[in-house]
């Protein structure tokens, strides 16, 4: 009798590509503003400070141009803090203003998870839009090349 196999058929490409799988599904249209605020000084803030790098990329920056990324640099030892200020359409599915992260004890995966699964959820749907044919692409799909009548020469 044989052990069935159970599992991956290659090893996990480990933290980093966890962490760049999760940062391509960060969606930011359902906020109009992200205040990062931690104290430079405090033990646990590496994780904060690389989740901040993580939002200003340009890949998640592209998803809403127009949110603000705002870090408060404070030097009170209060733990560190994230707040995504949300748009109105995203008030009303969240029935809440904003989403607090306590991010203290928390790692820059846990911070994208926890990002994923409360804010890049209230993202409004993107709208369907209509492509433009060309004169061309439209021939294409009536079936013929020449879409015309044929000429024919007088003898």
């Amino acid at each position: 009798m044989s052990v069935p196999f159970s599992g991956a058929l290659r090893r996990s490409g480990g933290i980093v590509s966890a962490i760049g799988k999760q940062l391509k599904s960060v969606n930011l249209k359902g906020v109009k503003r992200i205040t990062v605020q931690f104290d430079p000084f405090a033990e646990n803030v590496k994780s904060t400070r690389e989740f901040l790098f993580l939002l200003s990329t340009p890949k998640v920056a592209a998803t809403n141009p127009k949110c603000v990324v705002k870090p408060e640099i404070v030097c009170d030892r209060q733990p560190a803090n994230i707040k995504f200020a949300l748009i109105d359409s995203a008030q009303e599915q969240a029935k809440v203003k904003e989403i607090r992260f306590n991010s203290d004890n928390l790692n820059t995966l846990e911070l994208l998870q926890l990002c994923n699964k409360h804010v890049s959820s209230l993202a409004p749907p993107e709208e369907v839009t209509n492509k433009v044919l060309t004169k061309a692409e439209k021939q294409k799909l009536a079936g013929g090349a020449g879409g015309g009548k044929k000429a024919t020469k007088k003898k």
